[in-house]
């Protein structure tokens, strides 16, 4: 049976590798060219659906290593700004927030046409983000996330760890009555260059989890750091990933670039229909 999500009581088929485009509407992103706002926003987002992303993703704070604290006034102005045009401008297209606090989930969500959490934190960094997923009942992007962005983590046995951690917290998702979770392994979250290239080439290890699968690598220090160049030259090392992450079972490709991950999925599937 082909996982599927109920966004706004709509079903999101996982039949296929699904793209989620990033808008960063933070001056503050990793990568420059991810940044954007007012009208700029809605034509970079109309641009995406156009290229074949099936999600937007609307982040207003930015967890960078050596970021600035986003105050959560500031991000909710950020977003509401944001969101109220999507509304207006794309009210059909299947928006998700980009946000570690539950306060910024419960306004955005009730008030926007917001269909998906997406949590770095895996509800960690903010005790009112598990009762907002609760009281929402709208899909949730379950993080692996210990400690906060750099942070450095001393793992004991690696892999094991992380799955067991994911489990845990899923069991208790589902004991809290959500229904609809999606696993990031979250690649660059207290992890090692070695330990997020470990992670990706096991990536199957985490279908024991029974849930679709979401893959965010584009752009990050993993491609820059072993290739020594800035996230601005990074695009061929995120297709090149981007293709690996599907080849072992992601569902979803979270990316700055929409068009080149798209035609990554549409390779990967004609060469998994001529099988």
């Amino acid at each position: 049976m082909e996982r599927s999500i109920n966004v706004r009581g709509r079903l999101l088929s996982f039949e296929r590798p699904l793209v989620m485009g990033i808008l960063n509407v933070t001056h503050d992103s990793f990568y420059e060219g991810s940044r954007t706002g007012g009208l700029q926003l809605v034509e970079r987002a109309r641009k995406m659906l156009s290229d074949g992303a099936a999600i937007l993703d609307v982040g207003a704070c930015s967890t960078r290593p050596g970021s600035e604290p986003v105050p959560q006034d500031v991000e909710l102005a950020r977003l509401h700004e944001a969101l109220s045009l999507l509304d207006k401008e794309l009210p059909e297209a299947v928006v998700s927030i980009d946000t570690f606090r539950g306060k910024v989930a419960m306004e955005c969500v009730r008030e926007h046409n917001v269909s998906i959490i997406n949590d770095v934190s895996g509800y960690e960094w903010d005790e009112e983000m598990l009762q907002a997923v609760v009281e929402l009942n709208v899909p949730y992007v379950l993080t692996h996330s210990v400690g906060f962005a750099g942070e450095k983590v001393e793992y004991d046995d690696f892999l094991p760890q992380v799955l067991q951690r994911l489990a845990a917290k899923m069991w208790q998702l589902r004991q809290c009555g959500v229904k609809d979770v999606i696993v990031d392994p979250g690649f660059g979250f207290g992890k090692s260059v070695e330990q997020n290239f470990q992670m990706l080439d096991n990536l199957r290890e985490f279908n024991v989890l029974d849930v679709p699968l979401l893959v965010g690598v584009s752009r990050k220090s993993m491609i820059t750091r072993l290739l020594g160049i800035p996230a601005g030259e990074a695009l061929p090392g995120t297709v090149a990933l981007g293709m690996a992450a599907l080849m072992k079972g992601a569902d979803i490709l979270r990316v700055h670039d929409v068009k080149e991950a798209v035609d990554t999925v549409k390779l990967y599937q004609a060469m998994r229909g001529s099988r």
